[in-house]
């Protein structure tokens, strides 16, 4: 086939479109949980997990999950997905600190609990003169902090469970 001048982006726009249109029916046949629950249990809601590190149930690892949820919980939570292993923090804004604030995405990345498994993004912004919020760089240690306060917390959630 001679190539003809807009047919490799027509081709990929085209690819872009049937992939939008995947992701729009899966969510109308995820909406319709109350036929089928995805995890099981039918309409009463998934069954229990009784191994978080067998974390097929929700897709991530059950004790990252619930550590980050834990150690993020002083922020306002904008948005979870258990399925895809994303957290999302809204703007928190440190009261002794008016003028600037911070934002949180966690990804978990495995279903296993491992160092690796997890990858935090923090962005902050800091208020201008006028009032205004401009993006600011973030140390790249407060990443990392984070990330090891949620590595801990899981670690001990999941001694807790074996002790338990």
């Amino acid at each position: 086939m001679p190539f003809v001048r807009g047919t490799q982006l027509h081709r990929f726009g085209m690819r872009r479109v049937a992939v939008s249109a995947l992701a729009v029916a899966s969510l109308g046949v995820a909406g319709c949980s109350h036929i089928m629950h995805p995890l099981g249990g039918g309409d009463s809601g998934p069954k229990a997990v009784n191994n978080p590190d067998s974390a097929v149930q929700i897709g991530v690892n059950g004790y990252l999950w619930r550590a980050t949820l834990d150690t993020l919980s002083f922020m306002p939570l904008a948005s979870a997905d258990p399925y895809g292993g994303v957290i999302i923090t809204d703007w928190y804004m440190n009261p002794e600190k008016p003028d600037e604030r911070f934002k949180i995405t966690v990804y978990i990345l495995d279903a296993r609990l491992r160092a690796d498994g997890l990858n935090v993004a923090v962005f902050k912004q800091n208020r201008d003169a006028s009032g205004q919020w401009i993006d600011a760089p973030s140390a790249s240690q407060t990443e990392t902090d984070f990330e090891n306060a949620i590595l801990t917390k899981a670690r001990q959630l999941r001694l807790s469970n074996l002790k338990g």
